[in-house]
């Protein structure tokens, strides 16, 4: 570990720490010896997804010395922190999309994984989808229809106008287009892409190239390589402004392998950016509905191409989040730890809604129409389903400039993402700055470059909730918890790796009986080595030592019981991580 943290697992109350400090938000913003910015000549050279012919002279002897020094290799897009210290970071597309040390003006909240009657086992439009998104708050959506034959035959392009006359009918609503993939040779996937003239043309042909289902005879671990790769070619043709793909509810069959998720970033970080932290289905754990594991996490492991390395435990979620990212040490922070941005989502995987109260259209025929009709009123609700409305749930709150498709996308590729169940907060501002509050804030995804033996400080300022959510009751946050792991840019030798040892929770906070706004600061010391922060925060109601035992993770979520788990009584909040490196 890195710097000074006080007393790990000690509990101060929120309110002996900074509450709604006015100098947190009176900061200079400008540029200061402790940030990095690349020059265009240096960003052109690190991101190696250019090939070297295609480099002009001065960008090819600045790549050059770079290789020498050992920053530029072969992951496919690098970005670097400055001499001797590099993080394979996810450039954009188009180059940085924004200053380091630079605050967040808006947090948008949205959901990348919803289905509609275009989907085998859907049932909405996608103007109920939206309707329903925007009603319960959310500000981005994106339409994810499974990938099929009927969906490559008719769906990619028959729900295009239905997702444009939504635009047009909700305006203010950014509503996405992009499908489920079948990853092959693993679990499924979100894709999707920036609205234009060429984003029907460049799913469908993603999907006919490169869905598991549809190219059954090639499904192997190079195709789904390759079909991140080939998404990123269409990005550098400027078919489409960006495209981006994030692994949907990871560990619930055990198929996607440790080895298998470094492949996809690796083969390019710029459109492979993360996982579903928590996944959708998350209804399907209440006990007077469908009884089941929440995100349907209730199979036993018997998946025969499953990990065989992944522990029982792997597949239930904990505290309804993915094993993966509920474990302080486990597989999320095995990336981190390298120094790999991957970022954490959830969702509501949305097919079947709990007491929802319709049912499909008479004469559906999905594998003759690709379709099924558009539903009708069923004259009951829905006791049985496991889903829940886009929004009503599950936040996925992106940071921007300002409200926009590439501004929601870059600010997913960027990092700038925190995500909460049930509301359990309105609002989190977390970022690294100097100690005592001095010079630029970096927020969340950011890479702080600062000369050995700054001192820094971590702020977590938190605006807490005072309005109901959508099952009628104020939750309360209860507890917040610092993460902190040490980085090691050379990674494993082994990329079945999922274990992050350094990894722990290095301070908690009791943040019972406050209100209001709140901000918690913890000194980060003197840096001398790389290292990672992340937070979390819970209402405590269900807290277990976690999987890799009490000395990493005291309180950590407790593993979820199949038929017997009420999300709201569960309510949890995670960050994305910043990164500091020493010069």
């Amino acid at each position: 570990m890195t710097g000074t943290h006080g007393s790990p697992h000690a509990h101060p109350h929120a309110h002996d720490e900074h509450h709604a400090q006015d100098h947190a938000h009176g900061q200079d913003h400008g540029h200061t010896h402790a940030e990095t910015v690349l020059d265009e000549t240096t960003a052109v050279a690190v991101d190696t997804s250019v090939p070297d012919r295609e480099l002009s002279p001065a960008q090819l002897s600045r790549r050059t010395m770079l290789r020498a020094a050992g920053i530029v290799g072969a992951v496919g897009a690098a970005g670097l922190g400055t001499a001797g210290t590099a993080l394979p970071a996810a450039a954009a597309p188009g180059g940085a999309s924004r200053s380091p040390g630079q605050p967040v003006r808006r947090w948008l909240a949205g959901d990348h994984h919803i289905h509609t009657q275009y989907s085998s086992d859907g049932l909405y439009t996608v103007a109920d989808q939206a309707q329903h998104g925007r009603a319960y708050g959310l500000d981005w959506l994106v339409i994810t229809d499974h990938g099929s034959n009927e969906h490559v035959r008719v769906g990619v392009e028959k729900v295009n106008p239905d997702i444009v006359a939504a635009r047009e009918d909700l305006p203010g609503t950014l509503i996405f287009q992009g499908l489920e993939w079948n990853i092959p040779s693993a679990e499924h996937g979100t894709v999707f892409v920036t609205p234009g003239p060429d984003e029907v043309a460049v799913l469908k042909q993603f999907e006919q190239g490169y869905d598991g289902r549809a190219n059954p005879t090639t499904a192997d671990e190079a195709l789904a390589v390759a079909g991140v790769q080939w998404l990123g070619q269409q990005v550098d043709a400027r078919r489409v402004e960006s495209a981006l793909f994030f692994a949907n509810h990871p560990a619930r069959q055990g198929i996607d392998s440790p080895h298998e998720i470094r492949a996809w970033r690796d083969a390019d970080p710029r459109v492979a950016v993360g996982f579903e932290g928590a996944p959708g289905h998350q209804a399907a754990g209440l006990p007077d509905g469908a009884a089941s594991g929440r995100g349907y996490y209730d199979n036993a492991g018997t998946n025969p191409a499953r990990f065989v390395p992944y522990p029982p435990e792997s597949y239930r979620t904990w505290g309804g989040f993915d094993w993966m990212t509920a474990t302080v040490g486990g597989l999320w922070d095995s990336l981190l730890a390298e120094g790999k941005p991957w970022w954490i989502t959830v969702n509501s995987d949305s097919h079947s809604n709990y007491l929802a109260t319709s049912t499909r259209g008479p004469g559906s025929d999905f594998a003759r129409d690709g379709f099924y009709q558009d539903p009708v009123y069923s004259g009951g609700p829905n006791l049985t389903a496991g889903d829940f409305w886009p929004g009503q749930y599950g936040r996925t709150n992106v940071g921007v400039d300002r409200a926009g498709y590439g501004q929601v996308m870059q600010g997913l590729r960027d990092g700038r993402v925190w995500v909460d169940h049930g509301r359990l907060v309105k609002g989190v501002e977390m970022v690294v700055r100097r100690a005592g509050g001095r010079g630029p804030a970096f927020p969340l995804g950011s890479q702080v470059v600062v000369p050995r033996g700054t001192r820094l400080e971590l702020s977590i300022r938190l605006t807490l909730q005072d309005l109901p959510n959508w099952a009628d009751f104020v939750p309360v946050l209860n507890r917040v918890d610092l993460v902190q792991g040490s980085i090691d840019v050379a990674g494993p030798a082994d990329r079945d790796t999922f274990l992050a040892p350094d990894t722990k929770v290095v301070r908690s906070w009791d943040t019972s009986g406050t209100t209001g706004t709140i901000e918690l600061v913890q000194p980060l010391g003197a840096v001398e080595a790389p290292f990672y922060v992340r937070a979390r925060g819970t209402d405590a109601n269900r807290s277990q030592p976690g999987y890799l035992g009490a000395a990493l993770d005291p309180e950590g979520p407790a593993i979820d019981v199949v038929g017997d788990a009420d999300p709201w009584l569960d309510l949890w909040f995670y960050t994305n991580p910043i990164f500091v490196l020493p010069a």
